[in-house]
C-alpha cells in the first residue's frame, strides 16, 4: 500500500479508507492550542460566575469533561490514533456579560499531532457548560471553536495569529 502521496492520507489508492501509518515518523514535541466560545445570556453567565448554577461548579466540571475527552479523542474521531497526552490544560475566560471563552491546550512527544485532541477538548468542555446551564438557558451557543497553534512534527508550525 503506498503512502497516497499527494492525496488524502486516509485513503489509500484504491480509494478505502485507513488508518494512517506513523510509525516510520520521527517522533517530536508536539503542541497544539484551541479555542471556543459559549454565548448566553447575562443572567447565566452571572449565575456561572456566582456559582448559583444548581448542577453545581460548572467551570471546573467542564475542565474535567475537556480533559477527559482530549484522552478519549481516538474513542471519538475515526482513524485517530489513541495518545499517550503528557498535557491537557483546560482554561476559561469571562467575557463582558455574555461568552465564557474556553482554550485549550494538549502535548506530547509522539509521532503525530495533538490538534483533534484541543479541538475535542474545547468541544466537549463547551458541550458540557451548556449541559450544566440549559435549565435556566436552552438559547446558549456554541461558537468558533477552532485551531489557534500547533507546532511539532513534519508540516510544522501553524499560528492563527489575526486570521478568523
Amino acid at each position: 500500500m503506498s503512502d497516497n502521496e499527494g492525496g488524502f492520507s486516509h485513503v489509500d489508492d484504491e480509494g478505502r479508507v485507513r488508518m494512517v501509518d506513523v510509525g516510520g515518523k520521527e517522533a517530536t514535541h508536539r503542541v497544539a492550542r484551541a479555542s471556543g466560545l459559549v454565548r448566553m445570556q447575562p443572567e447565566t453567565l452571572a449565575m456561572i460566575r456566582a456559582g448559583t448554577i444548581e448542577k453545581g461548579a460548572v467551570l471546573a466540571t467542564a475542565r474535567l469533561a475537556g480533559i477527559m475527552a482530549a484522552k478519549r479523542t481516538a474513542d471519538l474521531i475515526p482513524l485517530c490514533h489513541p495518545l499517550a497526552l503528557s498535557k491537557v490544560e483546560i482554561e476559561f475566560a469571562l467575557r463582558g456579560d455574555r461568552e465564557v471563552e474556553i482554550r485549550s491546550e494538549v502535548s506530547l512527544t509522539g509521532r503525530t499531532g495533538v490538534e483533534m485532541e484541543a479541538l475535542t477538548a474545547c468541544s466537549v468542555a463547551a458541550l458540557t457548560i451548556y449541559d450544566m446551564c440549559k435549565a435556566v438557558d436552552r438559547g446558549m451557543e456554541i461558537a468558533a471553536i477552532r485551531l489557534e497553534h500547533k507546532s511539532g512534527g513534519k508540516s510544522g508550525r501553524f499560528d492563527r495569529g489575526d486570521r478568523s
